[in-house]
């Protein structure tokens, strides 16, 4: 045979095993491929009417005896109760990227359980190892004209858990990481509609990621039962997207969220604050886009983001809070809406802002300034202010500040009190 026809043999023999294994995961479950546990083979029914929360359940005990995968074909899987996926145990639907807000296909959890209880358990309990992936989440009892509260869809505790690919259509609270004692989660690539809370991490001591997150009102579409302009108003009023407690090294990347109340927070809980960098991440239609009410003193770093408020009495861009004991910098971050000031800071600890686009403060022509400072310590470099205002004004309360090579639209106007 000659080699090239062996080559191209061995290419197709190839081509052919990855295929298989690519595209044979549901016959390969049906088979009772080892290692992969077919939910309907422990009596799941997924058709939205019988509820499926014991089948399910049998699915993931079966599973957690070697670890292995607990696989969920297209259907609607009514869940009444709490789905503890335990230790080496994958939940996978057939999803491979979140869905499009239209319509409820694929792999879809009809969660009905805790309402009117945030204290109850979450929808998915996930310990060590585990994961839970390419699935849909629907509150089919949640309406827009009476929003009610209900536990947390995901709750993330112990090492090494992942939460991918998956779309929220109307959750209460999304996803909380703590407050008992875990490390190095992983969320990725969950998109949807949360209510109250979006992702709240504490209690990390290693290095977790929350990554290309989009949080956003118009999943919960009129054909999935929803409203956008009571979901939009709801949201702006009262949601906290991302909220950061104790967590070391976190790495935000490539998030996103309209509207909300307040986009990204971090505060101080009984396991301490958080130290992180963001970058690439956005908020829009906000009341606050970020507040930093706690940090670590090695503190935070926001580099590449945009944010947006115009919402409330108050928008504001950014606010460190007198209670903050860590430093924060801003490196080139855009903010643009409809603000008072843009900037409000505060505390004894260092703020930089550098090559940072400020634009549309004082919207009620109160003589506010776009960096209403009163932190302690201050260095601004090379930001832009588009605007004809006061770009920074300097408060009895700050001990030195380095303020260079910044420019405004008439000039850099500031005032020294």
């Amino acid at each position: 045979m000659r080699p090239g026809v062996r080559i191209g043999l061995f290419l197709l023999a190839m081509t052919t095993v990855v295929i298989c294994f690519v595209r044979g995961g549901t016959a390969m479950a049906q088979r009772g491929f080892e290692g992969v546990f077919n939910a309907k083979d422990f009596g799941a029914r997924g058709d939205g009417v019988a509820d499926d929360t014991a089948a399910l359940q049998a699915a993931i005990d079966a599973a957690a005896e070697k670890g292995g995968q607990v696989y969920l074909p297209p259907g609607r899987y009514l869940v009444s109760g709490s789905l503890k996926v335990k230790q080496g145990v994958a939940v996978l639907g057939v999803a491979v990227a979140p869905l499009s807000n239209r319509a409820l296909t694929g792999t879809v959890i009809c969660a009905t359980g805790g309402r009117d209880n945030e204290e109850a358990p979450a929808l998915f309990e996930l310990s060590d190892a585990s994961a839970v992936q390419g699935l849909t989440v629907w509150y089919p009892d949640q309406k827009p004209d009476d929003i009610r509260p209900y536990p947390w869809t995901f709750h993330l505790q112990g090492f090494d858990n992942t939460v991918e690919n998956v779309t929220l259509i109307n959750s209460y609270n999304g996803i909380k990481v703590g407050p008992e004692p875990n490390v190095r989660h992983r969320i990725r690539s969950v998109y949807g509609c949360t209510l109250r809370r979006g992702i709240f991490v504490d209690a990390c001591t290693d290095i977790g990621r929350v990554e290309n997150c989009q949080l956003h009102c118009h999943w919960w579409s009129p054909e999935l039962g929803g409203d956008w302009d009571r979901a939009y108003e709801y949201m702006w009023r009262n949601l906290e997207a991302y909220v950061f407690g104790r967590t070391d090294w976190e790495y935000v990347t490539n998030n996103f969220v309209f509207p909300c109340r307040i986009g990204y927070r971090f505060i101080q809980t009984p396991s301490g604050a958080c130290n992180g960098h963001l970058t690439a991440n956005g908020a829009d239609a906000c009341q606050v886009a970020v507040q930093v009410d706690a940090i670590q003193p090695m503190g935070l770093l926001i580099t590449n983001g945009q944010f947006v408020a115009f919402h409330g009495d108050d928008p504001t861009g950014v606010v460190v809070s007198e209670t903050c004991m860590g430093q924060v910098r801003l490196v080139n971050c855009n903010f643009w809406g409809a603000f008072r000031s843009i900037a409000v800071l505060r505390g004894p600890h260092f703020v930089g802002l550098s090559d940072c686009y400020f634009t549309a403060w004082d919207r009620n022509n109160e003589g506010l300034p776009a960096v209403d400072c009163r932190a302690r310590r201050l260095q601004m470099t090379g930001c832009i202010f588009d605007g004809d205002g006061l770009a920074l004004r300097l408060g009895r309360e700050v001990l030195h500040a380095i303020v260079t090579g910044n420019n405004g639209r008439g000039g850099f106007r500031f005032d020294d009190q």
